[in-house]
């Protein structure tokens, strides 16, 4: 089915220029050739990539066996961050979990939108997504994970005691979002597509906020 979808036609696979055989000797080579970094890391860091490897593995079923394949992959993206300060600190404090879930959320923003591009060739295929759980609703359920976020964000500003710009940040990025709304409103696939795309603004205002916010704390 994804051959004969516009948007992934040219991809590797879907033209067949590459085997699914080969591209999994390439996921273990590119595994192979990350393995090593592992040597500079500390032993808890390690354990937590583990964690990593079993994310990004299983990651590709879950568009079979839940609506929430969205929510696995902010999993698995978002997982840099307790090895991050694993790595740094030796611990795990409250503040990363915070940030671990607001990149969770912010994952299932991003890849509803870009789920919703392929929804009726996915209902054709058999795959499952939150732009399909969400149904008539996507749209207010993408404003209300939105919302969520920015008061997670907010709320993490006061309790790390951030200097005050960084709420002009997080206004940046609201106003991110407040375009992706505008994006996504008739629910027409290139819009959505397009919503996708300018979603990273959102996560380079917010770094930028949180750097001079605790640099200027």
């Amino acid at each position: 089915p994804a051959a004969t979808t516009p948007r992934t036609k040219d991809r590797p696979i879907a033209s067949a220029a590459v085997s699914p055989g080969e591209a999994l000797w390439l996921f273990l080579g590119l595994l192979a050739l990350a393995a090593p970094l592992l040597l500079f890391l500390n032993w808890p860091t390690r354990w937590l990539s583990l964690g990593a490897v079993f994310l990004a593995v299983t990651y590709p079923f879950t568009k079979r066996l839940t609506h929430l394949p969205q929510v696995y992959l902010g999993a698995a993206f978002g997982w840099a961050i307790p090895m991050a300060f694993m790595a740094q600190q030796g611990t795990v404090p409250l503040e990363a979990w915070w940030l671990y879930l607001v990149t969770v959320l912010w994952a299932v923003i991003y890849d509803t939108m870009y789920a919703m591009v392929d929804r009726e060739d996915d209902l054709q295929a058999g795959i499952k997504s939150t732009a399909i759980l969400f149904g008539n609703y996507v749209r207010v359920m993408i404003g209300g994970l939105q919302l969520i976020v920015c008061l997670l964000l907010s709320g993490l500003a006061h309790y790390l005691a951030l200097n005050s710009l960084f709420y002009l940040f997080l206004f940046i990025g609201v106003g991110n979002f407040i375009y992706q709304q505008y994006l996504i409103k008739d629910h027409q696939p290139q819009s959505c597509f397009k919503a996708f795309l300018v979603s990273h603004w959102f996560g380079v205002v917010i770094l930028l906020g949180l750097f001079l916010g605790y640099q200027l704390s």
